[in-house]
């Protein structure tokens, strides 16, 4: 099968390829534009950037950790990243992924669309008030995410009587992604929530509204994942793991080498303060928090909502914020490593074009 290009909103994608968003750090400026360069679409995570070339761009730091939401999530830093992406990729399309969990949620998708996103993903709850934030900017296209068509039956309603506007994309992720997930515990082993099953009833909805490309995610790997979703239906992937292991992400070589040395068993579902499951690898760091000899809770960075201030970090026994930025900077005894199910068959370092090139001609 040979792929056609996708038109999200105004810009067109030339490889329907998109690759995930991950944070904190594994995609910046060197994934991102890269992908975008070789005909993807290239996604920046607003996710940490305070610690973005060694925490140049903020203004305080305590004990190493960027100081409050507006260090975490450095605007300053935001905008140097997308200028650093777009000296790669040029002006071929780059998007932003915001987390709808994070706290200042709106201000950081002004900082992206002002950075020079093209587009705004947005997870991790449902972004009801997403076109706010855009607004003088009408060019910059707004996808969700969402794990049911349920999902987007209540983002179209409420953006089509608030704002009258549709979403220009939409993103269908199912329980095996890496990081979190939009399903329970209980929903993600049951069949009924796998991927290839929540298609349909997606593609039905879509059609009671209009007529935009929906995006499958959640543990593509290759060629055949991607002929599958687009014989079901779908007109592109989105796709992070893979990606992670490439010369051009913006993890550290430590990051990689966790999932090239992760077995199959070893990436389970984690309690996050998130509030949703999270998907990573097993290190010890889940031995240190049974142990209660994990790193100390101090909430420094404020980062997401649901975690009501360190309150719920408490509950599950670690700081996410810390420990993602941790994993993003190499640290393999308190770093949490999130990987999509199938993170396993990483197990050596190739270039972004090499990938693509695989990804598109089956190789």
């Amino acid at each position: 099968m040979s792929y056609k290009s996708i038109k999200i909103g105004k810009h067109k994608i030339k490889i329907p390829i998109i690759q995930g968003g991950m944070g904190v750090g594994i995609s910046w400026d060197q994934l991102a534009g890269n992908v975008s360069k070789e005909g993807g679409l290239g996604i920046i995570s607003s996710v940490g950037t305070g610690y973005y070339n060694n925490k140049k761009y903020i203004q305080k730091e305590i004990n190493g950790r960027p100081f409050e939401t507006t260090n975490f999530y450095s605007k300053d830093s935001l905008k140097q990243i997308f200028k650093n992406a777009r000296k790669i990729c040029g002006n071929a399309p780059l998007g932003a992924n915001v987390l709808y969990a994070i706290n200042d949620y709106g201000n950081t998708v002004r900082d992206a669309c002002e950075a020079g996103a093209d587009m705004i993903i947005t997870g991790a709850g449902l972004p009801t008030n997403m076109p706010e934030f855009t607004e003088g900017y009408p060019d910059v296209a707004l996808i969700p995410i969402v794990s049911s068509a349920k999902a987007l039956k209540i983002i179209c309603k409420r953006w089509m009587q608030r704002y009258n506007i549709l979403p220009d994309a939409v993103i269908v992720e199912g329980p095996l992604s890496g990081g979190h997930q939009g399903f329970t515990y209980e929903q993600c082993q049951d069949d009924q929530y796998k991927l290839e099953n929540l298609i349909a009833p997606i593609l039905e909805e879509i059609k009671k509204w209009g007529d935009f490309p929906l995006i499958a995610a959640g543990g593509i790997w290759d060629k055949n994942d991607i002929d599958k979703f687009i014989s079901l239906g779908c007109s592109g992937v989105q796709m992070g793991t893979r990606f992670i292991g490439t010369f051009e992400c913006d993890a550290s070589d430590e990051f990689k080498q966790v999932l090239f040395d992760a077995k199959k068993e070893d990436i389970e579902l984690f309690k996050s303060p998130v509030g949703y499951p999270a998907r990573g690898v097993r290190t010890n760091l889940f031995t240190k928090i049974e142990n209660k000899t994990a790193p100390k809770i101090k909430c420094i960075s404020n980062c997401v909502s649901p975690c009501h201030r360190g309150v719920e970090a408490k509950v599950v026994g670690y700081c996410i914020a810390d420990r993602l930025s941790d994993a993003f900077r190499g640290d393999k005894e308190n770093g949490l490593f999130f990987t999509g199910s199938n993170g396993y068959k990483l197990n050596k370092k190739i270039s972004v074009k090499e990938l693509m090139s695989k990804l598109v001609n089956g190789e």
